[in-house]
């Protein structure tokens, strides 16, 4: 085992989008020594730092774990690729830093589970303690916080045609989806400040790392959860020395995703015994919830040609608009590359009946052909893209072991489209999207639809489309569902049932997806969670 200088109070697995706050929140009193390991390095790439970067980092293995779902049976047996940030800052350091909290029913309904503590008013606040939003402190707002929330750089014209076109289709305007009401369409907020991404890795661990409590090790791959007697006390993890081990006086925190958690969970013997058997992993405790629940939005695209040279289309296939870019972000932060490229959305009812949202519409300045883990393939023309996406998917799916071989990737099945009601959704996402573009404010830049394009008409033709293209949003959770049910990994102050000392704190915990972004809430629950944490620590004391 290790010696005394490798023997912390808290040791947290991953520096992902809940890790870092984890890291910050537990070191910052200074009481306790805290170890923070991450698979990935640090997070010097330039493209991180640049909004409009994703489109790189997207398929950049030196900062992603580019993992590749199973077939997927309803999708022709596709497979969903799914970019996942292997850095400092995890995904939140990838992703595309839309600021979205879902809706506050979706946390009463964790509450209404039985899951003490997670209803909206008591979510709220860690929201807020996390925030500095851009437009001040109010009711559902902070300021302060560590997490810069900005407005967009600045107006595009076909960001306000398409709001204007949304208006016209009958979508209210909303000017905050965070606040009062989540419906309707506008702007979207970013994680980010002076027109650079602001990941968890910035805004938590900037000022963390000068204190000597917190130790981070990077290319540190978290392989195994150490457990003496029904205990975690310490964790296995792969360096470039080979092999190395820490010990946990306190707890072992597992903060690596939706996937990264369950897999760990399961390489260290706790997960479903059937299925750790037939991998030849030991079984330490059989629970059988972990890798399962797991939920995702999924979403298709409508793309548009349009008359005006107004997309970001133009950086891929144009040098000279690349040229040009480039000089105004790095010389006036200004330009294309200051934003995010998805600047307008929509979240509405599929059905009038509906009690909340259960589709958003991302409305992007770029239209794609494809994105896959070959790259980012924009068309060679302006266009843009309408994305419906299904906030409310009835599918759940796994995270298994392929392999007891720690470095391998997890098995993902997603089981999309397993219901009339998710295929009904995406059919009326199609519907909607087409309503927008064919509003008046939109009519003067409308050329034509590339995707899925005039042949497809009908409803069964867009479920043969929505078969052949339709995708992951890229939001995965529920892995390592909150509750108490035999299906249930952790309790309310997710502690992992059946063991003391370990925790597992990330968006795998979620016991139903949010209907919106996953990132915000992420760090939300790593905030409450740190809170949680250390009350406990005082109360055993």
């Amino acid at each position: 085992m290790a010696n005394d200088a490798d023997t912390y109070d808290y040791i947290v697995t991953g520096a992902g989008s809940a890790g870092c706050v984890l890291a910050s929140r537990l070191s910052e009193s200074g009481k306790y020594k805290v170890l923070l390991l991450e698979a990935g390095g640090e997070d010097r790439s330039m493209w991180i730092h640049i909004p409009i970067g994703y489109a790189k980092t997207f398929v950049d293995r030196r900062v992603n774990w580019m993992f590749e779902s199973e077939p997927e049976a309803e999708l022709n047996n596709r497979t969903m690729y799914q970019p996942r940030g292997k850095v400092l800052g995890g995904t939140s350091s990838i992703n595309g830093m839309i600021y979205m909290r879902g809706h506050a029913k979706d946390y009463d309904q964790w509450r209404q589970m039985g899951n003490e503590g997670w209803d909206y008013d008591s979510v709220l606040p860690y929201f807020r303690k996390a925030e500095d939003n851009e437009r001040g402190a109010n009711e559902f707002h902070g300021s302060g916080g560590p997490l810069r929330v900005s407005n967009q750089p600045y107006k595009w014209e076909i960001a306000e045609a398409l709001v204007e076109a949304c208006k016209q289709a009958g979508i209210p305007y909303n000017e905050d989806f965070n606040g009062a009401s989540q419906e309707g369409c506008g702007y979207y907020q970013t994680t980010t400040k002076d027109k650079r991404r602001w990941s968890t890795a910035a805004a938590y661990l900037t000022e963390a790392k000068k204190r000597p409590n917190l130790t981070i090790k990077t290319r540190a791959h978290a392989t195994k959860v150490l457990v003496e007697n029904g205990r975690a006390v310490g964790v296995e993890f792969q360096t470039q020395r080979g092999r190395e081990t820490a010990k946990a006086a306190r707890e072992v925190i597992v903060s690596g995703g939706a996937y990264g958690s369950p897999h760990l969970l399961q390489l260290s013997g706790i997960g479903p015994a059937q299925h750790l058997q037939d991998m030849g992993v030991p079984v330490v405790h059989d629970l059988p919830g972990v890798g399962s629940n797991l939920q995702d939005h999924f979403n298709s695209s409508c793309t548009y040609r349009i008359s005006k040279n107004l997309s970001l289309n133009s950086l891929h296939y144009s040098l000279g608009a690349r040229l040009m870019a480039g000089a105004q972000y790095f010389l006036f932060k200004a330009g294309p590359m200051s934003g995010n490229g998805l600047y307008v959305g929509a979240l509405v009812r599929s059905d009038p009946s509906l009690e909340r949202p259960d589709l958003q519409l991302n409305i992007s300045a770029w239209s794609t052909i494809d994105r896959t883990r070959q790259g980012v393939i924009s068309h060679p023309h302006p266009g843009i893209s309408i994305s419906p996406v299904h906030l409310r998917p009835d599918g759940r799916g796994t995270v298994r072991l392929k392999s007891p071989d720690p470095l391998a990737d997890p098995a993902i099945h997603f089981n999309f489209i397993k219901s009339d009601y998710d295929m009904q959704v995406m059919i009326k996402g199609v519907h909607l999207a087409r309503s927008i573009v064919r509003q008046h404010a939109m009519q003067k830049l409308l050329v034509e639809e590339t995707l899925p394009g005039v042949s497809v008409r009908t409803d069964e033709e867009i479920i043969e489309d929505t078969r052949r293209r339709g995708v992951s949003n890229l939001h995965p959770v529920g892995s390592c569902g909150m509750g108490q049910g035999p299906m249930a990994v952790v309790d309310a102050r997710l502690r992992v049932h059946g063991l003391r000392g370990l925790r597992v704190v990330d968006a795998s915990i979620m016991p139903v997806i949010i209907a919106g972004n996953t990132n915000a809430p992420t760090i939300m629950i790593a905030e409450k969670a740190s809170d949680m944490i250390q009350e406990d620590a005082r109360n055993a004391a």
